[in-house]
């Protein structure tokens, strides 16, 4: 095989910082690499963001309090106080001041907390700092605050780092209590981290991982370009959501082979059963031995959804021979499965994103603990995604483009989903809540 594109990647990151002047280059990994490119292809420059609502009584929130323990958080971790840049071709994280947004979101007369929100996090400028907090006060009688990170900064693990940080800063709220990590030391922690992980996708882009993924992905066809429909609202997305029972003892082990069947089953009902669709979702955490530093440490893998009902020990057997090769950077996996013949553009047909709440500690902020909630209208960056999280319970969202999908679609979709988690994990409630 040809040099990787991770290989590639680091040639042309050593010859940058090769020259004087360059001590605040650090390289990036596949996925933030993977962020910037969509993020320029998009006709409106958008970032990928990720945001977590926490809805407190009125009240609770001082925004300058939390201004302060905001930039504190940012100060510690390098993917916070750095901006991404492309350096004489070269995508670079550029180390600079920490900086976070806190801001108070006007709710106009008649309006909500959440569609304040909402319209802020669509209109987010890409040149501002990776790390955003927002709060709107509404009529009623709780305040939503939104914290939202760039992706290309942050992945699962690091949400809980940023919402343990928040609380403990809030909660100090001293420059002299805060217990802050030397400048320098976390800065080489995070290149070490990112450099680990670089290596683990250059060794991952081997021939062998190169006939895996031909073998496992060489049938993809994908959905192709969906026709719009006339929708309500054509710019925005649907979501519905259900909460299941915890999955307990042995059954933990089979929630996401059985989530991605389910997901399978979404997709065939949106997009028939005669294509061969591929279903995307991250996975990853730091490399062994790596610092355990803040920053996006994952990869996409491809799930290919096929038709009819799937023998989950099987999908599981298939699905754990996948995570021995889930370093392989998605530009490599789409190379490999084109040319086994996949006549597949690499454009994902669905998402699946999962989370375990037990590893991210609430927010807590003055001494109340935020009710976390969810908030639909957000893009996507597939026809349709689906989130678990899975913590006392096991709540399962299905947001939908409305310009691709009609609700009558999307509910047949997600009656297909529980449907598929029942027959896997046990009874599904009778109804759906919509949101």
């Amino acid at each position: 095989m040809s040099a990787s594109i991770t290989t590639a990647y680091l040639a042309r990151y050593r010859s940058l910082t090769a020259s004087a002047g360059s001590a605040d280059l650090l390289p990036l990994t596949g996925a933030q690499r993977r962020f910037l490119l969509a993020r320029r292809l998009d006709p409106q420059g958008r970032p990928d963001v990720v945001p977590l609502f926490f809805a407190f009584p009125r009240g609770t929130v001082d925004p300058t309090r939390l201004r302060r323990a905001a930039t504190r958080v940012a100060g510690r971790h390098p993917a916070l106080h750095g901006t991404f840049a492309s350096v004489r071709g070269t995508p670079v994280l550029r180390l600079g001041a920490p900086t976070a947004e806190v801001r108070e979101v006007l709710v106009p007369p008649g309006g909500t907390a959440e569609d304040a929100i909402r319209r802020e996090l669509l209109a987010w400028p890409a040149d501002g700092p990776a790390l955003r907090l927002l709060l709107a006060r509404g009529a009623a009688e709780e305040e939503l605050l939104a914290v939202a990170l760039d992706h290309a900064a942050c992945d699962e693990q690091s949400l809980g780092m940023v919402t343990a940080d928040l609380a403990r800063a809030y909660r100090e709220d001293s420059f002299d209590d805060f217990d802050d990590a030397d400048p320098r030391a976390a800065e080489n922690a995070y290149r070490e981290a990112v450099e680990l992980q670089l290596a683990a996708e250059a060794a991952a882009s081997s021939a062998g991982a190169h006939a895996h993924w031909a073998a496992r992905l060489g049938s993809l066809t994908g959905a192709g370009t969906a026709q719009p429909v006339k929708a309500e609202a054509p710019d925005a997305t649907g979501m519905l959501s259900e909460r299941l029972p915890a999955a307990v003892r042995a059954a933990r082990g089979a929630v996401f082979p059985a989530l991605l069947d389910a997901v399978s089953a979404a997709a065939r009902s949106l997009f028939g059963a005669h294509r061969a669709l591929a279903l995307g979702y991250p996975w990853g955490g730091r490399p062994p031995a790596a610092p355990q530093v803040l920053g996006c440490f994952l990869n996409t893998l491809v799930h290919p959804a096929v038709a009819g009902p799937t023998d989950l020990d099987e999908l599981s057997s298939a699905w754990w021979e996948d995570l021995d090769h889930a370093d392989t950077p998605f530009d490599e996996v789409v190379h490999a499965a084109r040319s086994a013949g996949a006549r597949w553009s690499g454009a994902l047909d669905g998402l699946l994103t999962f989370e375990d709440l037990h590893r991210r500690p609430p927010l807590e902020l003055g001494g109340t603990v935020g009710r976390e909630t969810h908030l639909a209208g957000r893009p996507l960056a597939a026809p349709f995604a689906v989130s678990a999280s899975h913590g006392d319970d096991l709540l399962v969202r299905l947001a939908w483009d409305r310009s691709r999908y009609t609700e009558t679609a999307a509910l047949a979709a997600f009656e297909h989903l529980l449907h598929t988690l029942q027959r896997h994990l046990g009874p599904a409630p009778q109804a759906l809540r919509r949101q």
